[in-house]
C-alpha cells in the first residue's frame, strides 16, 4: 500500500460472523472520521465461525460498496497492530458496547502501544439501538418461528438475504 502524505488511514477489524447493523454503524462512523478505512476480517481460531472468511469478506464488500474510501480485506494469523502497521494505518478503530468491552479494549490498547506506539486506538461507542447487537446474538435468534422478522432488524439487507439463502439450502 502506497503511503500518501497526510492521509488518515484506519483499520477496523473483527470476525464479522455475520456483519450486523452495529458493524455497519461503526464502518459508517469511522468512514466519516478518516480518509481511508480498511475493514479487516479476522480469523480467530478460538471462535467457531458460521461463515468462512471469504463469505464474510463478500458480505462486507456488498455492504460497503457505495462507501468512499472503504476497502475490505482479510487478516489471518497476525496481531492487529502489526497488520495496521503493514497497511500504513496510524489508527485502529474499536467499538465499546459494554464495560467488559471497555476493560478488554483498554488492555489491548496498552499492549498495542507497547508494540507500535505510533498507532493510536480510537474507541467508538454505538448508540443504544446497536449497543446490544452482536453477531453471536444474531446467530442465536435464527431458528424459532418468525425468526426472520426479528433478525431482519439487526443485520444489513445483504446479510439478511445471505442468511435466508443459507437457511433455505439447509432444508
Amino acid at each position: 500500500m502506497n503511503a500518501k502524505p497526510n492521509i488518515r488511514r484506519a483499520v477496523y477489524a473483527g470476525s464479522f460472523d455475520p456483519p450486523t447493523n452495529g458493524h455497519l454503524w461503526m464502518i459508517r462512523t469511522a468512514q466519516s472520521l478518516f480518509d481511508e478505512l480498511i475493514v479487516a476480517v479476522g480469523d480467530n481460531p478460538e471462535k467457531h465461525c458460521t461463515y468462512s472468511v471469504k463469505e464474510r469478506v463478500s458480505m462486507l464488500q456488498e455492504i460497503v460498496r457505495e462507501f468512499d474510501g472503504v476497502t475490505v480485506t482479510s487478516m489471518e494469523n497476525r496481531f492487529l497492530v502489526e497488520y495496521a502497521d503493514a497497511m500504513q494505518a496510524k489508527y485502529i478503530v474499536r467499538g465499546i458496547r459494554t464495560v467488559g468491552d471497555y476493560e478488554f479494549e483498554r488492555s489491548m490498547r496498552h499492549i498495542n502501544a507497547d508494540l507500535r506506539n505510533e498507532i493510536s486506538t480510537i474507541f467508538l461507542m454505538p448508540p443504544r439501538e446497536f449497543a446490544e447487537v452482536s453477531s453471536t446474538m444474531v446467530k442465536g435468534l435464527i431458528g424459532p418461528n418468525n425468526w426472520q422478522e426479528i433478525v431482519r432488524r439487526y443485520v444489513p439487507q445483504a446479510v439478511y438475504e445471505k442468511i435466508l439463502k443459507d437457511r433455505q439450502q439447509d432444508k
